[in-house]
């Protein structure tokens, strides 16, 4: 797609370095991802992913939380910038704030996250760690729906990371990064091409079907295939 008018409006929230981010603009910009970035948003002035932003000519904006009196007010205004841009879909790539409930259903169903575990294991943080303390063979990444529940949105989208043997929270660390930088476009650009939807029960809809679980991505596969 080349015509803008033709391409998912699309504006991404971050708090620092920006990779996943850096992925989604270089996949946009090659005409693979038809999505139209109107702006790169971060709590965090000294965010990285700003400057990665700017690189590539996207409208920046920092609307920082500490000079305001609560989570709620800070995501009132939030969503009143977010929404001055009028984007079909807000993309959470490395926000570091918990988002309160009335923000979530704010943007129900047009609200994506990426989270580095094969959900709905490790919720949280520190998920490496906790996968390779629980000997697990495998983990990966997983792109869901936001809601209320932290980590707990309905996920269609995940990719597999092998755990090796030797591994330790860093490597495995560095393998799925890698990979969420794969799968976070391809999960984006099914919003973008009308794949996915969540209908009004939370019911995940793919090409019109309900996906009754994530569809799964090996590290090894071509994420530009169709499913």
């Amino acid at each position: 797609m080349s015509d803008d008018k033709e391409k998912c409006p699309i504006v991404i929230l971050i708090s620092g370095r920006g990779s996943n981010l850096q992925s989604i603009i270089d996949e946009a910009a090659s005409g693979r991802l038809p999505v139209e970035i109107r702006a790169v948003i971060s709590n965090r002035a000294d965010a990285a992913g700003l400057e990665r932003a700017r690189a590539a000519g996207i409208e920046t904006r920092v609307l920082e939380h500490g000079g305001f009196a609560d989570r709620e007010a800070y995501d009132r205004a939030l969503a009143e910038l977010i929404d001055s841009y009028h984007p079909a879909l807000v993309v959470l790539a490395g926000f570091m704030r918990i988002l309160s409930p009335a923000f979530v259903r704010h943007y129900r169903g047009r609200l994506l996250n990426i989270h580095p575990s094969l959900l709905p294991r490790f919720r949280g943080l520190d998920t490496h760690r906790r996968a390779l303390e629980a000997g697990e063979t495998e983990h990966g990444a997983s792109v869901h729906f936001v809601t209320e529940e932290l980590d707990g949105g309905p996920v269609f989208l995940q990719v597999v990371v092998p755990v090796r043997p030797g591994d330790d929270p860093e490597r495995l660390a560095a393998r799925v990064l890698e990979q969420e930088h794969r799968l976070y476009p391809e999960a984006i650009r099914w919003f973008a091409e009308g794949r996915i939807r969540l209908d009004d029960g939370e019911r995940l809809l793919l090409d019109g079907k309900p996906l009754h679980e994530a569809a799964r991505l090996a590290a090894e596969q071509e994420l530009g295939a169709r499913s």
